[in-house]
């Protein structure tokens, strides 16, 4: 039962990246949006100031931030696509039909039971327009409780056939049909219980909001510690997107969470100091400065003989969690090695959150300097504060450095460079890689004549039938398998670039950073998988 709960947690937090890595795409172009129509920018550079250019700035940030008033659309179709098995494109447009079902049943029988208020007295009543239909407040939980059960009636029912003249009903169409009196009965249900959730859930965010700088760093740490289970999207996907993360009015319009917050007021030119729900979203301290500071430690205690092998596989992964905020491949360059290691780095990413709150910073920079660069800066130093931001990155790259060093040699740690004779460095370099192959391929699995890499990978998972079904975040390839005991950590991480590997009952995570959208594609052409399955 701890498996199954585990592996459904973890195709959930799989799932919520659909739509949660499209949403900072809008961000960012709203963010430049927002550009075009900075009044101290426009001071500075008036040949900027064109009717073209700052109209053009306006559309762009005002198109987008539609995008923040229908978040539960957005999840409830992402979260959909993400946890069907197969046929997800038809799964996507069933979602839009069942959310569209949902909306209209809820208001019609909100209506003939006298639960709505008047259209001018939604503000407070815990209602409010959903493309344009008057209904409860669920915010990002109706997607998301909408898109599981989607998924859930779509994969029970989707081999469903029939035959004579109901032959037209079978397959995706009796999903859509047994989802109607789902949803419709849901909406009557909820129309009763979720006030009492959405009171249970305010609750919630007063006491976190209420428990200040412990909260903040609970929150922090935790960000940090989850990441090995991969469940670490399940602690700041609600403080971002629901109002968990704080409830604010921009513009005339009611926003919940600190990112959607975020969004819309740096649209707004009339906001001249951003919100303090932004230090929710100010994860970047440890990205941006921190694991630098960490990277030049395991460098300065490598052994001499090392040195130039450790330069070579610290510097990309350094720049990668610098630019764009992936930091997997550093923290599982000591997570297992060196387990107080990445303790104590999640309790620095906690501290650096609380130390910018004390700091009353509202710049944010959770994706990297790519990200800083683009939010904050064309906000200007009033609204932001984020030249503190970057004092205070400095400081903790500092700190970082100090401890891992003094930690790592206190303790004597195999990092990166400190590995006994013959033994193997935890991350490779594509050169390095790419130099030893061949050669490795060949002693792992003698008789094959140089196989790809989608081979080895998938060898090394215990072969082909021992492969139930392949997936992929951000940076991990997300593999269930019938027998754990089949897979072989060593050559994951010593032939095929992975930085990491967690096994967890069937479920096998390999880090392999941001190429591994092409690793799973390889993977899948060569087990002869459709993108559906």
């Amino acid at each position: 039962m701890k498996g199954k709960s585990m592996e459904a947690m973890q195709r959930f937090s799989k799932a919520m990246f659909i739509p949660v890595l499209i949403l900072p795409i809008a961000g960012i172009l709203i963010a430049i949006g927002n550009v075009f129509n900075n009044a101290k920018l426009l001071e500075t550079f008036p040949f900027l100031d064109v009717p073209f250019l700052t109209g053009f700035g306006s559309i762009l940030s005002g198109s987008l931030v539609s995008i923040l008033t229908n978040l539960g659309l957005i999840f409830c179709v992402g979260i959909t696509v993400g946890l069907v098995r197969k046929e997800k494109a038809v799964a996507g447009f069933t979602a839009l039909l069942g959310y569209l079902v949902f909306v209209n049943a809820m208001n019609k029988f909100m209506e003939l039971t006298g639960h709505l208020v008047e259209a001018d007295s939604l503000q407070g009543s815990g209602q409010t327009l959903v493309l344009g239909v008057q209904i409860l407040d669920m915010g990002v939980f109706l997607g998301i409780i909408l898109g599981i059960i989607t998924a859930y009636v779509h994969n029970k029912f989707i081999d469903t056939e029939f035959k004579g003249a109901f032959q037209i009903y079978g397959g995706s169409r009796f999903v859509f049909i047994i989802l109607i009196p789902v949803v419709v009965i849901l909406a009557v249900v909820l129309t009763y219980i979720w006030p009492f959730f959405q009171y249970a859930i305010n609750s919630l965010g007063n006491v976190i909001n209420g428990s200040g700088n412990i909260g903040i760093f609970l929150y922090g740490m935790l960000e940090r510690l989850l990441i090995p289970t991969g469940l670490h999207h399940l602690v700041y996907t609600p403080f971002l997107y629901t109002s968990l993360g704080g409830v604010a009015e921009v513009g005339g319009q009611v926003f919940e969470g600190a990112r959607n917050i975020y969004y819309a007021e740096i649209a707004d030119p009339a906001v001249t100091r951003l919100s303090e729900s932004v230090i929710w979203d100010a994860r970047g301290i440890a990205k941006m400065y921190g694991l630098l500071g960490a990277c030049l430690a395991m460098y300065h205690m490598a052994k001499p003989e090392n040195k130039k092998k450790a330069k070579a596989i610290l510097i990309p992964t350094a720049v990668t969690s610098f630019v764009a905020g992936v930091t997997e491949p550093i923290e599982f360059s000591f997570l297992f090695v060196a387990p107080l290691l990445f303790v104590v780095h999640a309790m620095l990413n906690g501290l650096a959150m609380v130390t910018l709150n004390l700091l009353d910073v509202r710049a944010i920079g959770p994706n990297g300097i790519i990200d800083f660069l683009l939010y904050n800066i064309p906000l200007g130093i009033e609204k932001t504060s984020w030249p503190m931001y970057v004092l205070v990155g400095v400081v903790f790259f500092g700190i970082y450095y100090v401890v891992f060093r003094f930690l790592i040699g206190k303790f004597n740690y195999k990092t990166i460079g400190r590995e006994e004779s013959g033994e193997e460095t935890k991350l490779y370099t594509k050169q390095e890689y790419k130099e030893s192959r061949s050669k490795k391929e060949e002693q792992a699995y003698p008789g094959q004549d140089e196989p790809g890499l989608a081979s080895l990978i998938v060898n090394a998972l215990g072969g082909a039938e021992n492969i139930n079904t392949v997936t992929n975040c951000y940076t991990r390839l997300r593999v269930t398998v019938q027998d754990s005991n089949k897979v072989d950590e060593a050559i994951l991480k010593n032939q095929t670039g992975a930085s990491g590997v967690i096994i967890k009952d069937q479920n096998v995570h390999v880090v392999y950073g941001l190429q591994v959208n092409n690793v799973r594609k390889a993977v899948d052409e060569y087990l002869g998988l459709s993108e559906d399955e």
